[in-house]
């Protein structure tokens, strides 16, 4: 499918009639998909006939988070999106996270092995170990934290040094 066309189903997917989809997308939709893409600010408005699967993988997170909150969910779940992705693209995806985020005024919960993400985004972290949270902080505690602190919370409240090599060299 398009880039078009997965704005579309996005767009749509709050409608319960599921016959014609395509054909109730108007040209002011289209121009609403070319903004919206516009501010991604790589280059996706001009090639919305494209499909998905010509677009690069920080693209496609992009594109993914752009639908996702198309229509304004009431809660934003987010399981690694920015894992798969070169350093650079990953900070332009938490970018655009944020910003969406932000300017929607959406409740989020990011699931990251990036202890840096894990300190720069949100207002609250939750460490967890083999299904227990270990470490939980917000608020002036948090805001001072660095990534060190992190480990020795989590060794703390685990009972063990953390020795993912994922989470550590990320």
């Amino acid at each position: 499918m398009t880039i078009e066309e997965n704005m579309a189903l996005a767009y749509l997917r709050a409608s319960h009639s599921s016959s014609q989809l395509f054909s109730r997308i108007s040209g002011k939709d289209k121009a609403r998909f070319r903004e919206q893409l516009s501010l991604l600010g790589m280059g996706l408005e001009d090639r919305m006939k494209q499909p998905v699967g010509l677009l690069s993988g920080g693209q496609r997170q992009a594109l993914t988070l752009l639908m996702a909150t198309f229509v304004t969910p009431k809660l934003l779940l987010l399981d690694e999106h920015t894992a798969a992705l070169d350093p650079a693209t990953a900070e332009k995806v938490l970018e655009i996270t944020k910003n969406i985020v932000a300017e929607r005024g959406i409740t989020c919960l990011m699931v990251t092995h990036n202890m840096h993400q894990a300190l720069d985004v949100g207002n609250r972290t939750l460490m967890m170990n083999a299904g227990q949270i270990v470490f939980d902080t917000s608020g002036e505690e948090r805001a001072g934290l660095t990534v060190n602190d992190l480990l020795e919370k989590f060794k703390v409240g685990a009972g063990e040094e953390l020795d993912n090599d994922r989470v550590l060299l990320s």
